[in-house]
């Protein structure tokens, strides 16, 4: 009887239950991280056939974008710790499904709010499966130089993502409609799910520890409130009761959550975890480089559309340059961190990147696609590229294994915040500098601005990142 009952405890063991080759395992969480940057550049492309379609303000354009940024980076945290304290394969698999139910019922909508709904929904199964991505790989791939090349090849998938959502959103917008650029995630995400379920392993690091919802909940109302009372100044001024009641609201949230991580016994983000040098400076150099770089497609999409005149399909091939230079960016960061260190590379990137902005902040309403476009593009992404791997790699290595789900989820989150909060403060100063005019010339002045002040951000950037960046990334 007791082989009988060992044979069939052999049998009913599934085979998958050995861990996979590392290969398959960056493959499916790179392919995860693919998805969500596909649906952030995918949706550019199809911003001003989506104002067109659902009568769409140019406030409520952003809002398509902000939707999406603001809960992705207000519960990343929740989603890391989830991650960690119930399974990175679990919290991968719910994120994932969460992402492409809500891809559906954007693409289905009829309604603007409807489409704002689901865009906030998609956020939130992204803030979901992004940090889990990033764990997955990491606790897969041993320290070093091996999981150097890793996190470089997750950060070009993330750009090849950008690549293809450009092309792929023009591509979509002009054969079908705006509402297969969210419709095209449901297929791509049921078979991601699939794969996932099937091949990943289950994997979890700390207790069975209670998580920190008011604390996710407080840093999302107040990044949300804020960003809203950005946005005012565009209709309100800076000086009035509706721009600055949100400001203040959003200001004081931030505090309580902060109040509340420094009580709570099991907190959202501890606080105790800035005290690492690597942690805190990599954190708040991604914060800085997301604040200008995120918006670069933003604002090249609708220069491209909006004053050079190009249809979606031609403004997404000619962002495919600079969205592959941010996978070429990604896979010599590696190289190069091993010559030269972390803190180098991300200052030679961020460097690379300012001279883009700077070039790209001389537009003009006549400009040709290889000056306006091809190379500031270039240099923008490519920096960017060579930026956010080290960043990434600096902010992993100083975690311990039971909060490595926390610090991939603090990148991702710092990288996104800065996007959401740039994305509206640079969109308030280029609607306000074009005064409501919707010639080429007032338009190109807006865009122009919106660089400049990047330009300025990203140097502010590069001082902080030669000052406090570790020479070596500290190991725990």
């Amino acid at each position: 009887m007791t082989p009988m009952l060992e044979a069939a405890e052999r049998t009913r063991t599934p085979r998958r239950a050995a861990s996979p080759p590392t290969w398959l395992v960056v493959a499916l969480t790179c392919a995860g991280q693919f998805l969500v940057v596909l649906d952030v550049s995918v949706v550019n492309v199809a911003l001003p056939s989506m104002r067109t379609g659902l009568g769409l303000s140019e406030q409520g354009l952003q809002w398509v974008v902000n939707a999406y940024t603001i809960a992705f980076a207000g519960f990343m945290l929740l989603g890391g710790r989830a991650g960690d304290l119930y399974g990175r394969k679990r919290m991968f698999l719910v994120g994932l499904g969460v992402f492409t139910l809500a891809s559906l019922a954007g693409g289905l909508a009829q309604d603007d709010w409807q489409l704002l709904v689901a865009r906030a929904v998609q956020g939130l199964g992204a803030a979901v499966l992004a940090p889990s991505t990033l764990t997955i790989l990491t606790s897969s791939v041993p320290e070093g130089p091996a999981r150097a090349r890793a996190i470089g090849t997750w950060t070009a998938v993330g750009g090849g993502g950008g690549a293809a959502g450009g092309l792929a959103g023009g591509l979509l917008v002009e054969t079908l409609s705006w509402r297969w650029v969210l419709l095209i995630n449901v297929p791509v995400g049921a078979a991601l799910l699939c794969a996932a379920a099937w091949f990943l392993v289950e994997g979890r690091a700390g207790d069975r520890r209670r998580l920190d919802l008011p604390g996710a909940l407080l840093v999302t109302t107040g990044l949300g409130t804020l960003a809203y009372g950005i946005s005012q100044t565009e209709a309100e001024g800076w000086t009035a009761a509706a721009t600055l009641l949100p400001l203040l609201a959003g200001l004081v949230l931030i505090a309580l959550f902060l109040a509340v991580e420094a009580r709570t016994a099991s907190p959202l983000m501890p606080l105790g975890l800035l005290r690492l040098r690597s942690v805190a400076s990599a954190n708040v150099s991604m914060f800085l480089c997301g604040f200008a770089m995120f918006c670069m497609w933003f604002f090249m999409t609708l220069y491209a559309q909006n004053v050079l005149g190009y249809t979606p399909l031609e403004a997404g091939l000619a962002l495919v340059p600079s969205s592959l230079a941010v996978v070429l960016g990604s896979k010599l960061a590696p190289r190069l961190m091993r010559a030269a260190g972390p803190r180098t590379v991300a200052v030679l990137g961020t460097l690379v990147a300012v001279a883009g902005f700077a070039w790209q902040s001389r537009m003009t309403a006549e400009g040709s696609y290889v000056t306006a476009i091809l190379v500031p593009g270039v240099l923008m992404m490519l920096g960017a590229g060579l930026a956010s791997t080290p960043l990434a790699s600096l902010a992993t290595s100083g975690a311990a294994p039971g909060e490595a789900g926390l610090v991939s989820g603090l990148v991702n989150t710092s990288r996104t915040m800065g996007g959401s909060l740039g994305l509206a403060v640079l969109s308030t100063l280029a609607a306000a500098r074009t005064a409501g005019g919707a010639t080429p010339e007032a338009l190109t002045e807006g865009y122009a601005l919106a660089f400049r002040v990047g330009t300025g951000v990203l140097v502010a950037g590069v001082l902080l990142m030669w000052i406090w960046l570790p020479r070596t990334p500290r190991q725990r």
